[in-house]
């Protein structure tokens, strides 16, 4: 689906992002963008107050420019000296989205209601599986004091939400490098890993601070089994470090006790880091972005939420576990329940794991098959069910809504 305006021209279009947690939110702006200009031709200028973090992601962006081009996509460094300005040179695009509630500069908004077409006004919030969201969904919210409302979009897991932002070619992707042994060969070789060995378990660790891990470690040391664990950078390192007795380690350090391997991955791009978890057997992931592309991967995945000081992470963990585990056996589903909640719940209350690490885990490992089966499933489930596609769809309802309405005022 190509959009145009009018006049037959592409449509422009505004993303703005604050950074908040590190990488998460510029992961989601930043596959947004590409995806809106790349699959749906769209004039895409994404606005970015930390292009220090956004580097990471993407090496190729400089973090001291104000201006830059990368993917076909405008890059603007969003500084306050910057906001302090009129924008009297900046006209607003026809889509404008704020990502996560980041509140856009007033007199920005001041000269979206000047255009002869008002700008649609999206805010796009957080996923959630919680009930309410399907409620709030697309929900308008008038402007205090000027004549132009923004429009809530949830992303979510059910059709009554938004959806995910999935690439539309990404389920033909992963399918094809799970099926090619030699380019699995290759992404090991850039990683400068081996390839696995018979009966080893590949476990990718990308987590917050967590008190559970270090006794997740020695239970994975003590396994009959062996156990290679991938860490990329921005990983929980001073955890790895502290768990081997040591101060720091770094990219390409191998640690090993018992019958854990750890090593430590230099930071990996977005793309490369969809291919990590299409590999490896079980991934763990953090925050909004790594656990949907876990989700697509089609592996079993045990998800680390972003804490909140008022535990607020804990119900929105639960109302996906139920979404999540609805079509297990219940065996499997306590087992990952038990696993899920202890990695996540314990970080809060600066406790352990409440259950045995070792219990919970070997009861989980015991489910791998069933919860393999089932990720695959519910991969597919999630690929139809685009964000970018329900996005697209809704902005056209809005602009033949206020074509009617403006053909109702000339009667």
């Amino acid at each position: 689906m190509h959009l145009v305006n009018g006049m037959n021209k592409p449509i422009t279009c505004d993303i703005f992002c604050a950074v908040i947690d590190n990488f998460g939110d510029i992961g989601v702006c930043w596959r947004l963008s590409k995806q809106l200009a790349h699959e749906h031709g769209m004039i895409v200028r994404l606005w970015v107050d930390d292009l220090l973090s956004f580097r990471r992601l993407q090496p190729t962006i400089s973090s001291d420019m104000l201006i830059q081009y990368c993917f076909g996509v405008e890059i603007r460094h969003w500084s306050s000296a910057y906001l302090e300005l009129p924008l009297s040179n900046i006209e607003p695009a026809q889509l404008v989205i704020e990502a996560f509630a980041c509140q856009l500069p007033e007199h920005y908004v001041v000269r979206m209601v000047a255009l002869e077409r008002k700008s649609i006004w999206i805010n796009l919030e957080y996923l959630s599986a919680e009930e309410w969201v399907a409620g709030c969904h697309c929900l308008p919210s008038p402007h205090p004091s000027l004549p132009l409302s923004k429009y809530f979009f949830f992303p979510g897991f059910t059709p009554q939400t938004g959806g995910i932002l999935l690439e539309r070619d990404i389920i033909a992707r992963r399918d094809a490098f799970q099926s090619e042994l030699h380019s699995q060969a290759a992404f090991w070789r850039a990683l400068g890993v081996p390839i696995p060995k018979p009966g080893e378990l590949r476990v990718s660790l990308f987590c917050y601070e967590n008190s559970s891990l270090p006794e997740l470690f020695s239970t994975w040391a003590k396994s009959n089994i062996p156990m290679l664990c991938l860490v990329p950078e921005a990983g929980a390192l001073s955890q790895v470090a502290s768990f081997f007795g040591r101060e720091l380690v770094d990219a390409g350090d191998i640690l090993q006790y018992g019958n854990l391997e750890i090593r430590v991955l230099p930071f990996i791009e977005q793309e490369r880091y969809d291919e990590l978890l299409w590999i490896c057997d079980i991934n763990f992931v953090r925050g909004e972005d790594s656990c949907v592309r876990a989700q697509l991967a089609g592996k079993p995945f045990v998800w680390h939420i972003y804490p909140q000081q008022d535990n607020a992470h804990v119900n929105k963990l639960s109302a996906f576990m139920e979404l999540y585990c609805a079509g297990l056996e219940s065996e499997v589903a306590q087992a990952l329940n038990r696993l899920w909640k202890g990695w996540n719940i314990g970080i809060n209350e600066g406790q352990a794991i409440s259950t045995n690490s070792k219990i919970a885990w070997n009861e989980y490992l015991v489910h791998t098959a069933s919860l393999q089966r089932h990720a695959r499933e519910w991969s597919q489930y999630l690929s139809g069910n685009s964000l970018i596609l329900n996005l697209l769809n809704f902005i056209q309802k809005i602009d033949r809504m206020r074509s009617l309405e403006c053909k109702s005022d000339l009667r």
